[in-house]
């Protein structure tokens, strides 16, 4: 049975600035093998060709701009496909403005159709303007739920869901969260991957380190999913969530040998995760999480 595979990055593939055990030996395996892969990150700052680059400094070679799916791309095909001509206030950086006008999808900071939140620093002004172009009529579109993401072990950076959550909350209206876990973000990158396969795969296969959206959102879209233990879950919380992982790995140097002979090793999967690997941020890390579903969220009646 031919397999494609989509992969998550940050915690799969890398984490801050080094490589994962057995990373660039599992991509060479993909791509020595023509499996059909693509790429899939929630984080919107980067461009596909920014992507490639960065994983060839890192050690990873082969790889073009084909070959990444960011929530960037999705949020600009969501919009191209749903509201034609629309405009945009954008909080963001390149990745997801390039994919926006790549899309002809204009900036608008008078009456724009959509405020999109993405990745990346933001100022009290601009947060001002898109509160006010929301007061206006705006519609909240996020690029992605991530509340926060881990960088290293010891450090996270805030995500697009906590400055959509700001808006939120001074707007009192509620933002649409595009990327993983939508079904939206697995039905375009299933597409992509049929594109990229000479023929398409019978089965997809989603490989990510996190359960509220790489495992959720496979599992809402009928694909099988492989958990690896290398990123923001630890095994010992697998179990609180209604849906599982098809399979749970250490990382994906695992599925090394697989690749290469289209067969699953006969010796299982590894149970325990390797130490040091693992961010222990505590917190709802996703404004799609349980907790994030309080709504409408009515705002405060103003005072003089």
């Amino acid at each position: 049975m031919k397999t494609g595979y989509l992969i998550d990055m940050d915690g799969v593939i890398y984490r801050e600035n080094n490589l994962i055990p057995g990373a660039a030996d599992f991509v060479q395996a993909l791509i020595a093998t023509g499996t059909a892969f693509l790429f899939l990150t929630n984080n919107s700052a980067p461009t596909p060709e920014d992507l490639a680059v960065r994983l060839k400094h890192l050690g990873i070679h082969g790889l073009t701009a084909k070959h990444f799916y960011t929530s960037a791309l999705n949020t600009a095909d969501f919009l191209s496909e749903t509201d034609e001509g629309c405009t945009v206030f954008v909080i963001g950086e390149g990745g997801l403005l390039t994919a926006l006008h790549e899309r002809k999808i204009a900036n608008d900071g008078i009456r724009p159709s959509y405020v999109v939140v993405g990745e990346g620093s933001t100022t009290m002004e601009k947060l001002g303007k898109a509160h006010e172009c929301i007061e206006r009529g705006a519609r909240l579109l996020a690029t992605n739920p991530d509340n926060w993401c881990p960088v290293s072990s010891e450090k996270t950076r805030p995500g697009a869901g906590a400055i959509a959550a700001f808006l939120e909350a001074s707007t009192g209206r509620r933002a649409y969260y595009l990327g993983k876990p939508n079904g939206y973000m697995f039905h375009r990158a299933r597409r992509k991957l049929n594109e990229l396969a000479l023929s398409p795969p019978n089965r997809v296969v989603m490989i990510g380190d996190t359960m509220e959206t790489d495992i959720r959102g496979a599992f809402e879209a009928g694909m099988e999913s492989y958990l690896v233990l290398s990123g923001s879950t630890q095994i010992e919380g697998v179990g609180d969530y209604v849906y599982q992982p098809n399979r749970i790995l250490v990382t994906v140097g695992d599925l090394i040998e697989e690749v290469k002979t289209g067969q699953v090793a006969a010796n299982g999967d590894p149970a325990l995760p390797p130490e040091g690997l693992h961010s222990h941020r505590s917190g709802t890390r996703h404004q799609t999480d349980i907790f994030a579903f309080h709504k409408p969220r009515p705002r405060p009646a103003m005072t003089k």
